[in-house]
């Protein structure tokens, strides 16, 4: 099942996406609610969508699935192809950064060149969000954790990522973090480590690459996020960008306003932004 949260004639809905038409889900409330009660949920909403009818998904807008995460986490250098174009080493543990809520952003919304001096950066990802979670998830239980999957862009700020040991900063910068089109819960992706996924700028293929080269892959990830922390209902981690990023070309190509940016993952959809200068 495909879900999406919508604004329609000023109401932000959950719904249910089917062909190019989307059905309320009838629930008042967030996204997040939604995956919390799915098992209670789900028998009713996969018989709205049998009934059809909805609206058009060209007359609504298309929000950020989940659009206040309680943790937004991202993992770094987990393609062999990205580390060796970022000249560094395969990590011997799982490199983690977290992104602000306030970078969460609309699939379809322009993407925020801040003012100043800015090296802006394109990341295609796999989003995995978390459903039932945990604490102590080990990797054989993890898929069991997983609601499901949309695509993401670790937009980041290359200048302020690099200006310190930690990557929060330069990966958090307002509306870098867009997510959707929609989720497409876990039991229609399958293996979620076998997916293709593409980033273009302007129509240029930038990064082609299969989640199957994943270093870390995202069971391990599960694994290693819920020793320490509880994974909670609408969570979502950013499980890596493959090489091809702005930052390794030669020379650089950083993002300008009026650049588009166009995010595929095989099975989920894609996500397109135009950036746009701050203000």
């Amino acid at each position: 099942m495909k879900l999406a949260t919508y604004t329609a004639e000023g109401r932000t809905r959950t719904g249910i996406v089917v062909g190019d038409r989307i059905i309320d889900t009838g629930i008042d409330g967030t996204m997040i609610d939604l995956i919390r009660d799915w098992d209670a949920l789900k028998d009713g909403l996969a018989a709205r969508a049998a009934a059809g009818d909805g609206v058009p998904l060209a007359d609504v807008t298309l929000e950020a699935p989940v659009q206040r995460p309680g943790k937004i986490f991202a993992i770094g250098l987990n393609y062999a192809d990205h580390i060796a174009e970022s000249n560094m080493k395969t990590p011997e543990r799982q490199v983690w950064f977290t992104k602000a809520q306030t970078s969460v952003n609309a699939p379809f919304a322009g993407i925020e060149i801040a003012k100043g001096q800015m090296t802006t950066d394109y990341e295609v990802e796999l989003v995995a969000v978390i459903g039932k979670g945990g604490k102590h998830v080990s990797a054989d239980d993890a898929a069991a954790a997983i609601f499901g999957y949309c695509i993401g862009n670790d937009v980041t700020e290359r200048l302020w990522q690099h200006a310190s040991p930690q990557w929060s900063l330069g990966k958090s910068f307002d509306t870098h973090a867009p997510m959707g089109p929609w989720i497409v819960t876990a039991d229609e992706v399958g293996d979620p480590h076998e997916l293709g996924l593409r980033c273009f700028v302007n129509g240029e293929k930038r990064q082609d690459s299969n989640t199957s080269h994943l270093v870390f892959n995202i069971w391990q990830q599960v694994e290693h996020l819920s020793v320490g922390m509880t994974l909670e209902p609408g969570d979502c981690l950013f499980t890596g960008t493959p090489g091809g990023v702005g930052a390794a070309m030669d020379p650089r190509q950083f993002l300008k306003a009026g650049d588009v940016v166009r995010c595929e993952i095989d099975k989920l959809g894609h996500i397109e932004a135009t950036m746009i200068a701050e203000g």
